[in-house]
């Protein structure tokens, strides 16, 4: 006899993110039924069991718990008036993207009016780590609903925490963000001074891996560095500016001076005018590469 399937929920929006969730959703036995307005991307999600629906408010009609993972708020605008203007049975909407606060409460206030709930679930990782659910979910909203919810957090992510109020979720992705910005341009200007120094790429990988100058940001963004290949995006240089923003903006607006993120900055934009747009954010380590005079063979 074939195993019941549980769920089913919804996934709107299949991209890096939101097409991890799904994957991993199937596999841990749930029943996922899932959006995204890229028909290539309905197709791979389709192939590995994913029930494509038509239309936002065709996931909400079928799934009572819909995970959104959108990539600018826009788009989480438009699938929240959707959904509410749908007229449909009470929903949980998972919010998962990483937007301004303003843009989250908005969207909260939509769906509420139309007798949703809706939680604020940004998660930390990069792509590379939710394909393995080496996720963390930063929880915040209705505590009944996120409790409720545990074990399909817990498909496709190996931790969630509850941090209490709506909107909470996204002040700690900002937080955790903030590292991940400084750490990678860190690790890439560890990474051009030990080739500039004549240092082997693999070795200094090895050896910073294994000592007190480590971090989760290098382990997971200096073996590109080292192969000097960006192609295989988990966050790209172009999503990326839309994070960095939502940061800078909030920072600003709370009066708190962040120096090491500002500093940043200009590497970033410098990615992105150098044709990086579309490569992950570890292309930082070529345009410091090409301010240090560093000429690998590229590839």
């Amino acid at each position: 006899m074939a195993r019941r399937k549980k769920g089913p929920v919804g996934v709107i929006g299949l991209g890096i993110m939101g097409g991890a969730f799904a994957k991993n959703l199937v596999s841990a036995g749930w029943r996922v039924i899932g959006y995204d307005i890229d028909v290539g991307r309905r197709r791979a999600l389709a192939r590995v069991g994913v029930e494509i629906a038509p239309s936002p408010a065709a996931v909400a009609a079928t799934a009572a718990v819909v995970i959104t993972s959108l990539p600018n708020p826009q788009a989480l605008h438009d699938v929240a008036a959707e959904i509410a203007a749908a007229k449909l049975r009470k929903i949980v909407l998972v919010e998962a993207s990483t937007f301004t606060l303003e843009d989250k409460v908005a969207a909260e206030r939509t769906l509420k009016r139309a007798g949703h709930t809706v939680l604020d679930c940004p998660v930390s990782g990069t792509g590379a780590q939710a394909k393995t659910g080496d996720l963390v979910v930063y929880a915040s909203g209705e505590s009944a609903a996120i409790k409720k919810l545990r074990p399909m957090f817990l498909s496709f992510a190996r931790a969630v925490d509850d941090l209490g109020a709506y909107g909470n979720g996204s002040r700690m992705k900002y937080v955790a963000n903030l590292l991940v910005a400084i750490h990678n341009v860190a690790s890439a200007e560890a990474m051009v001074l030990g080739i500039k120094a004549g240092l082997p790429p693999q070795r200094i990988f090895d050896l910073v891996r294994s000592g007190a100058g480590n971090s989760r940001v290098f382990e997971l963004r200096a073996p590109m560095m080292v192969k000097d290949d960006y192609e295989d995006a988990t966050m790209k240089i172009k999503v990326w500016q839309k994070d960095l923003d939502v940061i800078g903006s909030y920072a600003a607006k709370i009066g708190c001076p962040t120096p090491l993120m500002s500093a940043t900055l200009p590497i970033y934009a410098a990615a992105m005018a150098t044709g990086h747009a579309m490569h992950d954010t570890a292309a930082v380590c070529a345009v410091l590469e090409s301010m240090a005079g560093v000429r690998r063979k590229r590839k």
